[in-house]
């Protein structure tokens, strides 16, 4: 098996504590709410929405893929911080994924608003190796979500306070 890591940051004005609820907690119900063309819809399978939890994520009619399996790995509240895989679904079933792990922390940004850092490890099968497309787009569409969720929280400031 292989391993290909990627890096990404993306800043907010919106402050740690309330993006992390957006963004993690309540991102299955939220997101399907704010980006619909993109998620259609999460469900729990297995679990209570803690470590080993295991969600169906349906994506929207804008997406190129159907579905896929997400386990939540991690998750700490007080330092909001997330970890979590794609298990299963057809974003790996072109033969060349084992799994995505990702693992988010939302930092405090010297302006009052946050950093989300997101590391993101591709488990190859063998040796293959990911395009660097595939990777471009998949931070594409994390820097979309974030984005919408951020215009969500502008516009409800009262909302995950």
């Amino acid at each position: 098996m292989g391993v290909i890591t990627y890096d990404h940051e993306i800043t907010s004005s919106i402050p740690p504590s309330k993006m992390f609820k957006a963004f993690v907690v309540d991102a299955d119900n939220l997101v399907p709410k704010v980006l619909p063309q993109a998620i259609k819809n999460v469900e729990i399978l297995e679990g209570n929405g803690g470590v080993g939890t295991v969600k169906l994520v349906t994506f929207g009619e804008g997406s190129q893929y159907k579905s896929v399996k997400h386990r939540v790995d991690g998750i700490d509240e007080a330092n909001y911080t997330y970890n979590y895989s794609i298990i299963e679904g057809d974003v790996l079933e072109a033969g060349d994924l084992e799994k995505i792990s990702y693992d988010v922390k939302i930092e405090s940004a010297a302006d009052g608003g946050s950093v989300c850092k997101t590391k993101s490890t591709y488990h190859t099968k063998g040796l293959k190796e990911i395009a660097e497309e595939k990777i471009k787009e998949g931070k594409e569409r994390a820097h979309a979500m974030f984005k919408a969720i951020e215009g969500y929280l502008h516009a409800n400031p009262h909302a995950y306070n």
